[in-house]
C-alpha cells in the first residue's frame, strides 16, 4: 500500500523536468541556509537565557555573603618595610 521506489523516482524526475538542476540545487542551498541561522539563533537565545541566569544567581550570591576584602584591598602595615 506505501510508495515504491519506481513511484518516487518517477516524482523526482517529475520535479527535475519541471524546475531544473540549477533552480533545485539554489533552492536546497537556501533552504539549508535558513536551516542553519535558524539553529544558530536558537542556540544563541539558549546562551542568552543561560547568562542571565547566571547572572541572576551571582546577584542573589554577592547580595547573600557579607562584603571580604581581599587581599589586594586590605592597607597595608607599612611598618615591616
Amino acid at each position: 500500500m506505501g510508495i515504491s521506489i519506481w513511484q518516487l523516482l518517477i516524482v523526482l524526475g517529475i520535479v527535475i523536468l519541471l524546475f531544473g538542476t540549477k533552480k533545485l540545487r539554489n533552492i536546497g542551498s537556501d533552504l539549508g541556509g535558513a536551516i542553519r541561522g535558524f539553529k544558530k539563533s536558537m542556540s544563541d537565545e539558549d546562551n542568552k537565557k543561560d547568562e542571565d541566569q547566571d547572572a541572576i544567581e551571582e546577584e542573589e550570591n554577592a547580595d547573600a555573603k557579607p562584603y571580604q576584602a581581599s587581599a589586594e584591598e586590605k592597607p597595608r602595615d607599612k611598618s615591616h618595610s
